[in-house]
C-alpha cells in the first residue's frame, strides 16, 4: 500500500551546507565548488537510479549551460552574497513501490516540470534505491530547485517561494505555507492519477490525519540508523523515547474514547428526558383544552356595562352632595331687608352660579332656575301658588 511522504527543507549556508555539495551527493557526481575551492566527489556512490536536470519552458532553448550540473550549482552559489543565504530548496518524495522504475522516473519528472514552470527555476532530481539496511520498498527521490529564476545564462531574481509573506501579500500572492500546501497537493494528485490509470484501487492524501477526520496518531520516522539498529536487536535511547511517546499517545486515545462514550451516554439520557418532557407538555395542552371554561362575550359586555353605570351613579351622588353642602353654607339674605344694589349683586351671583351649575349639573340648574322664578314672583307681590299653579 502506497504511503504519502513529502518533506521540504532549504539548503542554507547558515547550517553549513552548500548547493554544490548537496547536488554532488544526491546525483552521485563530482562537482568543483568555485567559491570555496572544494571538490565534492561522490561519483563512486551507489544506489542512485537516475539523475536529471529540468528547466522551465521559457529557458530550455537559451540556458543550455544550466544543464551542466557543476555550472548550474556554482551559478546558484555565486548569485548569493550573504553568509546565511539559501542557495537551494530540496524536496524529498516517497515513490509508490507499485510503479515500475520507468513510471517512477516519469512521475518525478512531471513533478519537477511543475516546479520549474511554476517558479521559473532549474530543478535537479535524483531517484535513490532503498538503503541496504532499510525497507526494500523505500524508493525515494531528492528534488533540488534553485532559489532564483533562470535568466539567460545566469540567475535572475528570487523565486516567489523565497519571498517573505509580507512581500507576497503586497503583490497579491499566496503565502509560503499556502504555496507549499499547493505543491503537496499536486504531488498527491499526480500519484492518484497514475493509480487510476493503472487500475489500482489505491489513493494517497496529502492532508493531515486531523484534516482527513482520521482518529489515529501519526507514525514516527526513526531514520535509517535507528531502524537498522532495531533490526539487529539493539536497544537505543531513541527507540525507548519513541516507545514511551507511543504508549502515552495510546493512553490519551483510550482516555478520549472513554470521554466520548460518557458523552454518548449523557446524550442518550438527555434525549430520553426531552422525550418525557415533550410528552408531559402534550398531555398538559390536552388537559387545558378539555377543562378550559366556556366564555360568553355577551355576559362579559353586560357585566362591564353594569360596573360602569354603578361607578357613574356613585360619582353623580358625590357631586350632588358636595353641591348641596355648598348651598347650605352660603348666606341667605331676605329680599325685604336688602337694598337695590344688594339685590342686583345677589341676582348676578345667582346667575353665575346658575350658569356654572348648568355646565356641571343640568338637574341642579333647573332647580336653581325654579328658585329664581319663585323669588321674582315674590318681588312682584304675587302668591307662589298662583304663578306656578300649585
Amino acid at each position: 500500500m502506497a504511503i504519502y511522504h513529502f518533506t521540504m527543507k532549504p539548503v542554507s549556508r547558515e547550517k553549513g551546507r552548500s548547493a554544490t555539495a548537496a547536488a554532488a551527493y544526491r546525483s552521485a557526481a563530482r562537482i568543483h565548488d568555485h567559491r570555496t575551492g572544494e571538490v565534492w566527489d561522490f561519483s563512486r556512490r551507489r544506489g542512485v537510479e537516475h539523475a536529471e536536470i529540468v528547466l522551465p519552458g521559457s529557458a530550455r532553448a537559451e540556458a543550455t549551460g544550466a544543464r551542466d550540473r557543476e555550472a548550474l550549482w556554482n551559478a546558484a552559489e555565486a548569485s548569493e552574497k550573504r553568509k546565511d543565504a539559501r542557495t537551494a530548496r530540496e524536496y524529498e518524495l516517497a515513490l509508490p513501490h507499485e510503479f515500475t522504475r520507468g513510471q517512477q522516473i516519469e512521475l518525478v519528472r512531471r513533478f519537477s516540470r511543475e516546479l520549474a514552470n511554476r517558479y521559473g527555476v532549474a530543478v535537479d532530481f535524483a531517484i535513490h534505491q532503498p538503503h541496504w539496511h532499510g525497507d526494500d520498498r523505500n524508493v525515494h527521490a531528492h528534488v533540488m530547485a534553485t532559489t532564483r529564476a533562470i535568466a539567460g545564462s545566469g540567475m535572475g531574481p528570487k523565486a516567489t517561494m523565497e519571498w517573505s509573506n509580507t512581500d507576497l501579500a503586497k503583490k497579491g500572492q499566496s503565502s509560503t505555507k499556502q504555496q507549499l500546501s499547493s505543491i503537496r497537493g499536486f504531488w498527491a494528485d499526480i500519484q492518484n492519477e497514475k493509480f487510476h490509470e493503472l487500475g489500482l484501487n489505491i489513493r494517497v492524501d496529502h492532508r493531515t490525519l486531523k484534516a482527513q477526520d482520521i482518529e489515529r496518531e501519526p507514525t514516527t520516522h526513526l531514520g535509517p540508523a535507528v531502524s537498522g539498529m532495531h533490526r539487529r536487536g539493539m536497544d537505543t535511547h531513541v527507540g525507548r523515547r519513541i516507545a514511551q511517546e507511543q504508549l502515552r499517545a495510546a493512553e490519551l486515545r483510550i482516555e478520549r474514547l472513554a470521554q466520548l462514550r460518557q458523552l454518548e451516554r449523557e446524550r442518550a439520557h438527555l434525549e430520553k428526558s426531552i422525550v418525557n418532557v415533550t410528552g408531559d407538555l402534550a398531555a398538559a395542552r390536552r388537559d387545558l383544552v378539555v377543562h378550559r371554561p366556556s366564555v360568553n362575550l355577551e355576559d362579559i359586555q353586560r357585566q362591564a356595562r353594569e360596573e360602569w353605570l354603578k361607578l357613574r351613579a356613585e360619582r353623580l351622588a358625590k357631586e350632588q352632595a358636595a353641591a348641596e353642602k355648598s348651598a347650605e353654607k352660603a348666606p341667605v339674605l331676605r329680599p325685604d331687608s336688602m337694598t337695590l344694589e344688594e339685590r342686583q349683586q345677589q341676582a348676578a351671583e345667582r346667575w353665575l352660579a346658575y350658569r356654572q351649575a348648568q355646565k356641571d349639573h343640568p338637574e341642579r340648574a333647573k332647580e336653581m332656575e325654579r328658585e329664581q322664578e319663585i323669588e321674582r314672583a315674590k318681588e312682584r307681590g304675587h302668591g307662589i301658588d298662583d304663578d306656578f299653579g300649585l
